[in-house]
């Protein structure tokens, strides 16, 4: 660990465990990013629930919010479609806790903005998030220098802190982001919004060894990655590669084709599927 906080390392990390399986199987992790209720409740938990047999080794489940700044248009559209369907936080959590009862062993991290966090009550969140069975937290607006306000409440409790890093971020900025985290880091490889441009993969391998400098932790590298050669690209010198837009977008235009429900659910885990043919290491 990177940090003086110990209470994750209770023999239940299954982040740590997931990365651990695949290293073994000489593979990459396939993070699969979508925003919870989109397009709505019952589909989105349709969706949830077949990720992990479609390839996803890790779930990252958007916290849908009003006003997500860091996303582009794709997962903006996504957090109006699931608030428009009565998405909540409890309702996030709901289904985190309806998945768990189909699968213990794939790791779901929560991912979203302090805002609902701090209206649902902040001790009150995470008891009921580890209770669900979340097992940590990407909060895109809370930097490292507010991290007594959710930070170290979290990880006292057993819930990993997940952290952003940036191409920006020069290694004294990187040394403060490290400190205190847990699971894995989330390079975030392009300057911009979420669903744009991709990253050159120099610049990612030249961020993601600096990062390697740092912390022993696994890299996963994310924005922009949107095919199964991207993938396999950016698994070349990352750990995992993370998908979200691509996928949100798979939504949005079954949608606007008029699919059923049915449709939109196979062609969603059809298109994780393909994108975990890049996840293994040559």
């Amino acid at each position: 660990m990177n940090n003086e906080f110990t209470s994750i390392n209770r023999g239940k990390n299954r982040i740590e465990k997931k990365f651990n399986q695949l290293k073994a199987q000489n593979k990459a992790g396939l993070v699969t990013f979508l925003t919870a209720g989109d397009p709505d409740p019952d589909t989105a938990q349709r969706i949830l629930n077949g990720l992990p047999e479609a390839g996803a080794d890790i779930i990252e489940l958007g916290m849908p919010f009003s006003d997500p700044m860091a996303d582009g248009p794709a997962i903006q559209l996504a957090n109006l479609r699931a608030l428009g369907n009565g998405m909540t936080l409890q309702k996030t959590l709901d289904q985190v806790a309806s998945f768990r009862t189909l699968d213990n062993e794939t790791p779901i991290v929560l991912m979203g903005y302090y805002n609902p966090i701090h209206y649902y009550g902040t001790q009150r969140f995470i008891d009921d998030a580890i209770e669900a069975g979340v097992d940590g937290l990407i909060i895109v607006d809370l930097p490292p220098e507010e991290d007594e306000e959710l930070c170290h409440p979290c990880m006292t409790a057993g819930l990993n802190w997940i952290r952003l890093a940036t191409p920006t971020a020069d290694d004294e900025r990187l040394s403060k982001i490290l400190k205190h985290s847990s699971g894995f880091i989330y390079y975030v490889s392009i300057a911009g919004v979420t669903g744009t441009h991709s990253a050159q993969q120099s610049d990612t391998s030249e961020a993601v060894a600096r990062i390697r400098k740092q912390t022993d932790l696994p890299v996963a590298v994310g924005f922009g990655i949107k095919t199964a050669d991207h993938v396999a690209n950016t698994v070349a010198v990352a750990d995992a590669a993370v998908v979200g837009s691509a996928l949100i977008n798979t939504i949005a235009e079954g949608l606007e084709a008029q699919l059923s429900t049915d449709e939109i659910v196979t062609n969603l885990h059809a298109f994780v599927a393909e994108l975990a043919r890049g996840t293994i290491k040559n």
